[in-house]
């Protein structure tokens, strides 16, 4: 088990919007990134992307809709969603690639949980 510094690990990244792999659950990649002012390409996944910003603020564009996502919020890149980081993004990211989970938002045991309490 690994304890790690979230900003510590941004800040010694020698680029920004270039992430490093903290560790692996299965096959979802735990990733850190620091962010800057710069805009980044729009891009898309095969895979759901999940998005939680530990400090600052991530500035997204998703089918024309502006995303503002602030410490401590989660935001999830569907599969086959194209999405763009639009300018002013700041501070320290952490990704979460789910390539093999088809992540729905909910797992089957939440559902089955969900439908026993109605």
């Amino acid at each position: 088990m690994s304890l790690y510094d979230l900003r510590t690990e941004a800040q010694a990244l020698p680029t920004s919007w270039r992430s490093r792999i903290l560790g692996r659950v299965g096959a979802t990649n735990l990733k850190v990134l620091r962010m800057d002012v710069h805009s980044v390409a729009e891009e898309v996944h095969v895979y759901d992307e999940g998005l939680l910003v530990i400090d600052g603020r991530l500035e997204l564009s998703v089918q024309e809709k502006k995303i503002s996502v602030a410490p401590g919020q989660l935001y999830i890149a569907k599969a086959g969603i194209p999405h763009t980081v639009e300018t002013g993004s700041f501070g320290t990211l952490v990704i979460i690639d789910l390539p093999d989970s088809g992540f729905s938002g909910a797992s089957p045991t939440d559902i089955a949980l969900c439908q026993e309490r109605t």
